[in-house]
C-alpha cells in the first residue's frame, strides 16, 4: 500500500493546548472541583479533539484519497474508500 506525505504539524500546537486542557482537567478531579466544572472541561477537550480530527480528515481527502481517485490502480482507489468507511464506523455518534 501507497501511503502519501501528509503534513500534520499545523495540528501540534492545536494537539499541546489540547495536552494542556487535560493535564488542566487532571487538576481538577484531583482538586474534587464541581462536577460541571469538570464536564465543561472534558467538553471543550472533545471538541478541540474533533477539530484536530476534522482538520487531518479534510487534508486526508484533498490529498491522500483525491490524488489516489485520480491517478491510483483500482486497488488504490478501493482501499482508500473502504479506510474512510471504516473509519466513519469507528467515528463517535
Amino acid at each position: 500500500m501507497k501511503h502519501h506525505k501528509t503534513t500534520h504539524l499545523q495540528e501540534l500546537d492545536r494537539l499541546r493546548k489540547i495536552e494542556g486542557q487535560i493535564r488542566g482537567v487532571i487538576r481538577m478531579v484531583e482538586e474534587q472541583r464541581y462536577c460541571i466544572d469538570i464536564l465543561t472541561q472534558i467538553a471543550a477537550v472533545q471538541g478541540a479533539l474533533r477539530r484536530v480530527h476534522e482538520n487531518i480528515l479534510e487534508r486526508h481527502l484533498r490529498s491522500c484519497v483525491y490524488e489516489s481517485l485520480a491517478t491510483g490502480a483500482n486497488e488504490d482507489r478501493t482501499r482508500k474508500i473502504e479506510e474512510i468507511i471504516e473509519l466513519l464506523r469507528k467515528a463517535p455518534r
